[in-house]
């Protein structure tokens, strides 16, 4: 710790030998510090407060109907991205900052400048933005800021709307495109379906499931058949037993040819009847090149000569019914002749029943010839339709987005997307905000001190002198003979002392030159200030 002290004992006297280097150092930087403190130029500052309102009762009820975008988010972006250089080149021509510039460097530093000086500020969640801009001149200050808050509400605005025109140009692109692959998905569907009319079914079932429906009905009309024998069977023993007691005597021909006029198809009937409905159907639908009506009515086509050989079966097998004379008519004529009329009306059964069993029986044998192809038919039918279903519902999403993009760009213009209020108008302070004399000048006198104490230790370094033997002896690292002691008279004593008084009169001058000019300073403030 002694030799510490000792060290620094040492620099003091060093520096003491160089006091005046010091001093005069530390006057010209503190005057010069002083007189730029002085000389910098008042700064004003504009600044306008504005609230964005996000909320608006439309968006309640539009909700699903129309894309209703983060607002908070890109307020909040806009308020970042808003002091770019477009927006600046901007504001500076609508607050009339480029009418003194002459050149594209002026220009240049114009933009600079303005940028550094610009500021928005956000309180968070609040929606409260504050801009302002700082200016040698307060009008010039408040001008940039009233065009500052046009372009921050201008800026939203057009964003959004340019946003929203961009994404219905884009869906109406996309539905174009989509447009013409829907458009070639139905023309390959249709062309397979007219190419594969003959093998496809109407009511969109596969090939197994059409096998087994023809194998169902044939077995459900073969049983049906039998049983329609075995009654016909039934009716004639009973007649010719009738006939054997010598029952009624009386014409059967007469009762056949009355069984003749009853003769009808009813389920073929049916399923003509069934097909018509789907082909008005189908007609109020699609037009007549449509496959479905194609095929529709092919089908009808198809029933109806159906029909006509059912009929033409049934009378054949009612004439064949042999005919029998029988006595005078008796106490059993009544039951001779419904005897008839049964046997007449089961041979009809039977007759129409044969000719379904072998019309299924030929669908039955057509559905198995067509079964091989079956699986490639249908693999490529599922395809087509695949890619037709994904067009479609690709292209009605499409649309649906479309009519959400102008029922949005609707809601924006009529509601907006926020509702942007001044709360402050532009206004510029009065009173400067910068520079801050009192805290420059008490930096001035603290660098002037500084300055002044950092000569006179960088003198006493650069030429040092050696006031002690030891420290003589460390340095040279030579052994010291001796020491010649000098003598200090009375004049000396007295020059001393005046050189002391000197030095104090010429730093206290210095700490007294800044404390005058704080304390003016400080006055003038305060006169603002009341």
């Amino acid at each position: 710790m002694e030799l510490l002290i000792a060290q620094l004992l040492i620099i003091v006297r060093r520096m003491w030998k160089y006091r005046w280097v010091g001093l005069i150092v530390a006057w010209v930087t503190g005057l010069v510090g002083a007189v730029v403190v002085f000389v910098l130029p008042d700064r004003y500052e504009a600044s306008a407060r504005i609230y964005v309102d996000t909320q608006s009762i439309l968006k309640p009820l539009m909700s699903g109907l129309a894309v209703q975008p983060n607002v908070e988010q890109q307020v909040t972006m806009l308020s970042r991205t808003l002091i770019s250089r477009p927006n600046v080149e901007k504001l500076v021509r609508m607050a009339d900052l480029d009418l003194k510039n002459q050149s594209k460097a002026q220009q240049e530093a114009t933009i600079e400048t303005v940028t550094t000086n610009l500021s928005i500020q956000s309180s968070g969640r609040d929606n409260l933005y504050i801009l302002g801009y700082r200016d040698n001149d307060p009008d010039t200050a408040k001008r940039v800021v009233q065009s500052l808050v046009s372009i921050f509400v201008e800026s939203s605005l057009g964003a959004t709307r340019q946003g929203t025109s961009t994404a219905t140009t884009f869906i109406n692109e996309q539905i174009k495109a989509y447009e013409t692959k829907l458009e070639e998905a139905e023309t390959r569907l249709k062309e397979f379906r007219l190419k594969n009319l003959a093998n496809m079914s109407g009511d969109g079932k596969d090939a197994a499931a059409h096998l087994a429906e023809l194998s169902a009905q044939m077995e459900r009309a073969r049983l049906e058949y039998r049983e329609a024998v075995n009654a016909r069977d039934a009716a004639k023993a009973q007649m010719e037993a009738e006939k054997a007691r010598g029952g009624a005597q009386t014409t059967v021909q007469s009762l056949i040819q009355e069984a003749n006029t009853n003769i009808s198809t009813p389920e073929t009937d049916a399923r003509l009847a069934d097909q018509r409905r789907n082909l008005d159907a189908l007609l109020q639908r699609y037009t007549d090149q449509h496959p479905d009506i194609i095929a529709t009515r092919k089908l009808i086509k198809d029933l109806e000569e159906q029909k006509k050989r059912e009929m033409a079966e049934l009378r054949k097998a009612a004439m064949n019914v042999p005919s029998a004379s029988v006595g005078q008519t008796s106490a059993g004529s009544g039951a001779m002749q419904e005897l008839v009329r049964i046997v007449a009306t089961t041979e009809v059964q039977v007759a129409s029943l044969r000719a379904r069993v072998d019309e299924y029986s030929g669908r039955y044998a057509q559905a198995m010839a067509a079964l091989k192809t079956a699986p490639q038919m249908e693999a490529e039918a599922a395809q087509l339709n695949r890619d037709y279903a994904i067009q479609k519902r690709n292209y009605e999403e499409l649309v649906q987005r479309r009519e959400q993009a102008s029922l949005s760009g609707e809601l924006d213009v009529a509601s907006g997307v926020a509702d942007f209020r001044v709360i402050d108008p532009p206004r510029a302070n009065p009173k400067p905000v910068a520079p801050n004399r009192l805290l420059l000048l008490a930096g001035a006198m603290a660098a002037a001190l500084g300055v002044g104490f950092f000569t006179t230790f960088a003198a006493s370094q650069l030429r040092p002198v050696f006031h002690d033997a030891n420290d003589l002896r460390a340095r040279v690292e030579l052994p010291i003979l001796g020491v010649v002691t000098r003598l200090v008279t009375d004049a000396d004593r007295a020059r001393q002392r005046v050189d002391l008084i000197r030095f104090s009169a010429g730093a206290g001058g210095l700490l007294a030159m800044f404390a005058v000019a704080l304390t003016v300073l400080a006055v003038q403030l305060s006169r603002q200030v009341v």
